[in-house]
């Protein structure tokens, strides 16, 4: 895949003329003989698989996607719980921010839904210090480097006398981010330790830094540097975007992945639920075998690996002769990020009403964050109007391992007492709690460790937001510019165009600021 021009009539992603496109592979449009079109298994059904088999099928590959939960949507699945009340809602993993600056991701819900009609943009993204400081990016300019400064310039958590303080060479990285270079400057720090260097004022570290290095569900003392400074990239200095998000206005399985897996199946692609994947066997001549519980295994011409870190361990770890031993040793010594919680909480009377949908939180023990589902989610709207309650959701990242599970649910409802107090008098109707370990931590000195799409063997890729892209995406993002990746790398080997991707740009934006990183430390 090549960078280069937008062809003449492509969709610019976004509202940011400098966004770059990705061109694939010059090839024939599509198999148009199903005869002869390839069998592919996509394992895994969250976004890095949707998108690898969106780009498949809709090439007319043929696809079978194995998912060993119940529905599609992986990490943003979704299902069904009977409430206290009598009544049934959809309970899922919680809160995810879709940004504008994430034209892969966008461009695959588009499939299923052209005018991104089931998203709506959330006003503003509050953060809140339990020191009694907040930020806001309501009035943040977009354009970078006015973004960075019109952040400085609005945010109480910078004084002049704080700025005064910092250390602008220690800085200077963060002015021309360069991927994937940035990872051989900073992967062998800690985001902590490189926001100590930079001696950033301790309220604004909290706000405008741990509450993204959070959002990778770890700690920033064992996060990468080198991920901060993306983020900061993306979001900041990268991009004309802003921080400013939209959010699905029903529960993901309706909203998202239901209309999806009905666009997969309109274009021939097997979606097999509940199935989940026990190896993977290569065979002579170059084939693969999936094998699954209980069902005869199935050969395939290639296979995508789209799992989360633990799934990719097992399979790969029950797998002994997948690509080769040193690639197996890297898949092995993956890690997971800390376990986190969502509580999800029913009160029986509202919150105020000018409580924010979603507020970012820090200094308030666990919590860190806090949404109002009823301000944007059509499900819990109407349950509030039903009831006259309030729906809450409440996240707790990077939790210690060894916590106790009932004591932290316990600080967490504490905390948000005081955030918004009026909860204090609530009647909770129903609460659930939901505790997960699988989120890829990304720690100091481990890019080099984590896999590729490519992989030794030219029939097996890999997607997820654990893959190694070499370009400035993160998070969900990462998942679905991985996923079409994979398909890109396997149709450029049957000489079929693949899918043209966008990103926000692959350096520092600003001329001056990049000449300026470029006398103070090097290029970045």
């Amino acid at each position: 895949m090549s960078t280069g021009r937008a062809p003449a009539g492509a969709a610019r992603r976004g509202r940011d003329r400098r966004a770059q496109v990705l061109l694939p592979t010059p090839g024939r449009d599509r198999f148009t003989d199903p005869s002869t079109a390839p069998r592919v298994a996509v394992v895994g059904g969250g976004i890095a698989g949707l998108a690898a088999a969106t780009g498949l099928a809709e090439r007319g590959v043929h696809i079978t996607l194995y998912e060993k939960e119940s529905a599609l949507g992986g990490r943003l699945a979704g299902w069904p719980v009977e409430l206290a009340d009598g009544s049934t809602a959809t309970m899922s993993r919680g809160f995810h921010a879709f940004f504008r600056q994430y034209y892969n991701l966008r461009g695959l819900l588009r499939r299923a839904d052209s005018g991104l009609t089931s998203l709506t943009g959330l006003p503003d993204y509050p953060l809140r210090h339990s020191s009694g400081l907040s930020d806001s990016f309501a009035r943040v300019p977009r354009t970078p480097p006015w973004s960075a400064l019109g952040f400085v310039a609005l945010s109480p958590t910078f004084g002049w006398r704080d700025l005064a303080r910092m250390d602008p060479v220690a800085a200077l990285p963060l002015l021309d981010v360069r991927v994937p270079e940035v990872y051989e400057r900073l992967d062998s720090t800690s985001a902590w330790d490189f926001l100590a260097a930079i001696r950033f004022p301790e309220a604004a570290h909290h706000l405008a830094f741990e509450v993204f290095s959070r959002s990778f569900f770890a700690d920033p003392r064992e996060l990468s540097a080198a991920e901060l400074a993306l983020m900061f990239h993306i979001y900041f200095l990268g991009s004309s975007e802003g921080l400013l998000f939209d959010v699905p206005d029903e529960p993901f399985p309706q909203a998202l992945w239901e209309p999806l897996g009905r666009y997969l199946t309109g274009h021939g692609a097997r979606l097999l639920t509940g199935t989940p994947v026990g190896r993977v066997e290569p065979l002579p001549g170059g084939d693969l075998e999936v094998r699954t519980d209980g069902a005869p295994p199935e050969r395939y011409d290639a296979v995508v690996l789209a799992l989360d870190t633990g799934g990719l361990r097992g399979v790969v770890e029950r797998s002994p002769r997948l690509c080769d031993a040193s690639w197996r040793a890297r898949i092995g010594g993956l890690r997971n990020a800390p376990p986190f919680l969502v509580s999800r909480l029913w009160l029986d009377r509202p919150v105020r009403a000018e409580r924010a949908g979603f507020l970012g939180t820090s200094g308030y023990g666990p919590l860190d964050n806090v949404s109002v589902l009823e301000r944007w989610e059509g499900e819990a709207a109407r349950w509030a109007a039903r009831t006259g309650g309030s729906v809450l959701e409440l996240h707790a990242y990077a939790v210690d391992p060894a916590a106790d599970r009932d004591a932290e649910q316990g600080r967490l409802l504490a905390e948000l007492y005081r955030v918004y107090p009026e909860t204090r008098d609530a009647k909770i109707v129903d609460a659930r709690h939901e505790w997960r370990a699988d989120c890829p931590l990304f720690p100091v000195g481990g890019y080099q460790d984590r896999p590729t799409v490519r992989t030794p063997d030219p029939a097996v890729t890999v997607a997820g937001d654990l893959v190694r892209t070499g370009l400035p995406v993160a998070l969900m993002e990462r998942a679905a510019t991985s996923g079409f990746l994979a398909s890109n790398a396997l149709l450029e080997r049957w000489g079929v165009r693949g899918q043209t991707l966008w990103t926000v740009p692959r350096k520092g934006r600003s001329g001056l600021l990049r000449a300026i990183a470029g006398v103070g430390g090097g290029r970045g």
